[in-house]
């Protein structure tokens, strides 16, 4: 018998400190990157985006994966990726955790939009509180000092 699985994750996590440092302008170079990286590791992206000072990914996650590994190579390949083409000047990595949410896929087209959107989602609500909006609408426990 074979393997049948739909592990969809979405994923959000920020620069460091929260900087401004990924520039429209570039921001497709590091999204094909993490799209070639996870096509590798047998993921299936669905959509990514992001503003200045964060990112969200939508991914079908491979069984044999751990999505915190997963993240952790996402963040270690795209820094290196971002150093050697020197494509955001300033960026000095990204934040050490991150946030992961377990999807349905009945909500993947809706989570599809919401993360093509986000330049429009935050005219009207920073990062913080759409991150803060996440945690707690999957009722995930938090510290706000780490929201600063």
């Amino acid at each position: 018998m074979s393997t049948y699985t739909q592990i969809l994750y979405h994923f959000v996590f920020s620069t460091k400190y929260r900087q401004p440092t990924l520039v429209q302008s570039e921001k497709k170079r590091l999204f094909a990157y993490i799209h070639h990286l996870l096509t590798n590791k047998k993921c299936h992206l669905y959509r990514i985006n992001g503003m200045e000072d964060h990112l969200h990914i939508l991914t079908h996650v491979h069984p044999m994966l751990a999505p915190s590994s997963l993240i952790k190579d996402i963040k270690l390949a795209s820094s290196d990726f971002i150093k050697s083409e020197r494509i955001f000047l300033g960026f000095n990595g990204w934040q050490d955790g991150y946030a992961a949410f377990t999807e349905t896929i009945k909500d993947k087209e809706r989570l599809i939009q919401y993360i093509k959107n986000q330049e429009e989602h935050h005219k009207k609500v920073s990062f913080i509180e759409e991150y803060k909006a996440l945690l707690e609408e999957y009722e995930i426990e938090f510290d706000p000092k780490f929201l600063l």
